[in-house]
């Protein structure tokens, strides 16, 4: 198979028609271009629910001061089952900002796959499940049919496991501006943009030697007191290193810095009835969470602050400067 690729280049193989770097203009070689089954969602009703703003230049920053919402890109992909076993030991809720078909990894609603289950234990267990477009692409570069298409298949792909789809989204790139359009589009799409004001750069950091760059990152980025302070994180929950080293870590920090872990919705004030809309028309959807995905958390351990770590006090040296 070939593939025409974001450089221009007609290239051959399994690797070149992978979103978002196939193009969406070249064809089904592009996996981007597939069709989630169920009935399209483009016509259902899209009232604006609460105070928190729609479309326009974006979210930034949280409201509710002693919060941090530390939120996902990305996923779901293999290290995200162990992000909610860390999560769940720390009694903290997430927002996962989900793309539902890129890096290969196959479409998030393909019951032959572990995505299903992991998206649902993301919602039974409180996370703040949130929309990062289809196929990643970047949404101030592609047509409006294109955008539009790239909001509604992730919009089906979740409703078929959940049966609703999120009213928050945030633009793969942190793209999405007036002149193109995308700004008013989501507005029309019934969406909330939201960005960060913390940015870890874990998915430049990906590796034991570099990883403390992106804990620098977080810890320089909450300033002030938990009494009058609140921010918004972004991570991505395919990076190894930021799953079995990060996460643990802003956890850590953060709760000892007399914050809480809560999701963006949360952060902002909204309640928890305004972040989905009922999507109708699923091709299989439910909201139950399977077996698989409800298995016990791993069990996970603080990280120590002081260097003193093993099974007699309950810490553990993984992930600290002493690890």
């Amino acid at each position: 198979m070939q593939i025409r690729t974001l450089m221009g280049n007609v290239e051959r193989g399994p690797d070149y028609c992978n979103g978002p770097d196939c193009l969406l203009d070249y064809g089904p070689g592009c996996d981007a271009n597939k069709i989630p089954p169920g009935t399209n969602t483009s016509s259902i009703p899209r009232p604006a629910l609460g105070s928190v703003p729609y479309g326009g230049a974006g979210i930034y920053q949280c409201t509710v001061p002693g919060t941090i919402a530390l939120t996902f890109d990305d996923g779901p992909y293999i290290y995200t089952s162990y992000i909610l076993d860390v999560l769940k030991s720390y009694h903290a809720t997430a927002t996962f900002f989900i793309t539902a078909i890129n890096n290969g990894k196959g479409e998030i609603d393909d019951p032959n796959t572990i995505y299903p289950a992991i998206v649902k234990r993301m919602y039974a267990e409180g996370h703040q499940i949130a929309s990062h477009t289809w196929s990643h692409q970047r949404l101030s570069q592609i047509t409006p049919t294109q955008r539009r298409a790239q909001m509604v298949k992730n919009e089906m792909a979740l409703r078929n496991l959940l049966g609703f789809f999120p009213t928050y989204m945030r633009p793969p790139y942190s793209d999405c501006d007036a002149d193109s359009g995308c700004e008013a589009d989501m507005l029309s799409l019934g969406y909330h943009i939201t960005y960060f004001d913390v940015d870890t750069n874990d998915y430049n950091l990906d590796s034991p030697n570099l990883i403390q760059g992106a804990k620098n990152n977080f810890d320089n980025g909450i300033r002030g007191s938990a009494s009058s302070s609140e921010h918004l994180v972004i991570g991505h929950d395919i990076h190894e290193q930021t799953a079995h080293n990060l996460t643990q870590y802003m956890l850590t920090k953060l709760l000892a810095a007399g914050y809480k872990a809560v999701t963006v919705g949360h952060c902002l004030g909204d309640p928890q009835a305004n972040w989905y809309r009922n999507g109708g028309g699923a091709a299989n959807a439910s909201p139950t969470v399977s077996s698989a995905a409800s298995a016990s958390a791993t069990a996970i351990k603080p990280i120590t602050t002081d260097a003193t770590c093993g099974s007699a006090n309950g810490f553990t040296c993984q992930g600290s400067q002493w690890g």
